[in-house]
């Protein structure tokens, strides 16, 4: 199966139409170590239309391809979803922020230990953002 034969079966899943602008950016959230903002998108497509990397961002958001991102940068940054991942607090995983080169990485193998809230509290979000030096600036 080819890249974009690929690509094109990773959108369908996700019953999600596959444009030309969307199969690019899947393509490089595929390619990518780490997440990316939408300014960093519109850095990278310097071509594409703004408001059309902005709706793809949102429609891949709503539909669990990729997750938000608030890493304390101030900008938002997205990552990619796993195939299993409904986004829902149960499917949290830290993010870690290099305060060296401001990139933000997903640390999917490490997950939030269960909370015990008190009685009448209900976690609708959660920023779970570390902090440090990435392997590569370290």
């Amino acid at each position: 199966m080819n890249s974009n034969t690929k690509i094109e079966s990773e959108l369908n899943k996700r019953e999600i139409r596959p444009t030309a602008m969307r199969m690019i950016v899947l393509r490089y959230f595929l390619e990518e170590k780490n997440c990316t903002s939408l300014t960093e998108l519109e850095e990278k497509f310097d071509h594409a239309d703004k408001s059309t990397l902005f709706r793809t961002l949102t429609t891949f958001e709503q539909k669990g391809l990729i997750h938000r991102i608030e890493d304390g940068t101030g900008f938002t940054k997205f990552g990619l979803c796993t195939e299993d991942c409904d986004c829902s607090f149960d499917f949290q995983h830290y993010h870690f922020h290099c305060i060296n080169c401001n990139e933000t990485f997903c640390l999917k193998s490490l997950k939030p230990q269960s909370l015990n809230l008190p009685k009448g509290f209900m976690v609708q979000s959660a920023n779970l953002v570390l902090k440090g030096h990435c392997s590569n600036c370290n």
